[in-house]
């Protein structure tokens, strides 16, 4: 299966369209005003199930990081393959952030990294982590890469200074005042939020029970996943999450493990709009390479797009490197992954239909 890891945005839309159409699912595609490297039109694309009268949805985003759109494409192009008539309702969002994905970046058009940017209404686009100002310099250096620059040593010393927990708080909890610099959460909401805030209560179809997988890489083991929950989960939650996954593989986010404590998280965001009575969000969180790998990569790819021409060598090869990190080339990484997910998936969809477990869903 690892052949449906495709080589770039605009064949895996493609793909994924081509599916849709195979398998007589609905499709909508919302172009959104960025375009992609050569001028091409980018779009959010939107796959519901048919004639499904199910009162239970399961959801399967992808692609809100950019550049790991790759795996969750064909994720959900596993997904049309092998429950192409599925018994619950199925919406699969493709591509959250195209211009990241058809770019070769983590955030958009605006170097916003869209999941700081759904905050919730009674929350403004302002301030930043405790200590984040102090490394802004050394985050996000206003010059193009350079070889011999010793952010790695600078950064573990950082490490030794505040511990793990804490510098992951202060780099990746989301800020909202150096533009150009890494987890910026925006100025105000982005036009895939505007685009979700039109559409996502109708496209649930006024359902009771929502499973929402929202598929990411680059945290944790290589190839192993956690199920990561934005909230504290309450005692349903917490039996549902056990019984029909494994009591150890979720995990309440927090700096005390592979995640952190972000703002303007999409899943907080899902469930605060209360588009179905009950709504479960999880992020699938697949790992790659170390949290300092990671962190580089991130910062590198990003020093590039800033400070070097659109085209150049450095920038071209820094997002290359950003692809690698987030979507392995490996072909073992590749399979276990989708294995894994497809795993998931069949698990979501099986507790969602079995109605003697129904008590324990949320």
């Amino acid at each position: 299966m690892t052949h449906s890891f495709s080589p770039d945005y605009f064949i895996a839309r493609q793909r994924f369209r081509e599916s849709i159409s195979r398998h007589g699912w609905t499709l909508e595609s919302h172009p959104i005003d960025a375009r992609g490297p050569h001028g091409e039109e980018l779009t959010i694309d939107v796959a519901l199930s048919s004639n499904v009268t199910s009162d239970r949805t399961l959801v399967i985003s992808g692609g809100l990081h950019g550049v790991e759109g790759f795996f969750g494409s064909a994720v959900q192009s596993g997904v049309l393959e092998r429950w192409p008539a599925p018994t619950v309702r199925i919406v699969l969002l493709h591509g959250l952030n195209p211009h990241g994905f058809a770019w070769l970046r983590r955030f958009d058009e605006n170097n916003v990294d869209p999941n700081r940017n759904f905050l919730l209404t009674n929350e403004s686009y302002s301030g930043s982590p405790d200590g984040y100002a102090r490394l802004d310099a050394l985050l996000n250096p206003k010059f193009a890469p350079v070889w011999w620059e010793p952010f790695s040593l600078k950064l573990l010393w950082e490490l030794l200074r505040r511990g793990m927990p804490a510098l992951k708080q202060t780099v990746a909890a989301g800020q909202y005042e150096f533009p150009r610099g890494l987890f910026f959460g925006g100025f105000g909401p982005s036009q895939p939020h505007h685009i979700l805030e039109a559409n996502f209560a109708r496209w649930l179809n006024g359902c009771d029970d929502v499973v929402h997988l929202d598929f990411h890489t680059g945290l944790g083991r290589w190839g192993e996943y956690k199920l990561l929950m934005d909230e504290p989960i309450d005692e349903r939650q917490r039996l549902w999450m056990m019984r029909w996954f494994g009591e150890d593989v979720y995990q309440v986010s927090d700096s005390q493990g592979i995640a952190y404590d972000a703002r303007g998280g999409f899943g907080k965001w899902c469930v605060a709009r209360s588009f179905a009575k009950r709504y479960l969000f999880t992020t699938a969180e697949f790992g790659t390479y170390s949290p300092l790998t990671m962190l580089t990569g991130l910062r590198v790819e990003n020093q590039a797009h800033q400070w070097s021409e659109p085209h150049s060598r450095v920038n071209i090869r820094t997002k290359n490197r950003l692809r690698e990190l987030f979507v392995p080339s490996s072909s073992r990484w590749r399979k276990a992954v989708l294995d894994r997910s497809f795993d998931l998936i069949e698990r979501a969809i099986r507790g969602l239909r079995a109605d003697e477990n129904r008590a324990d869903l949320l």
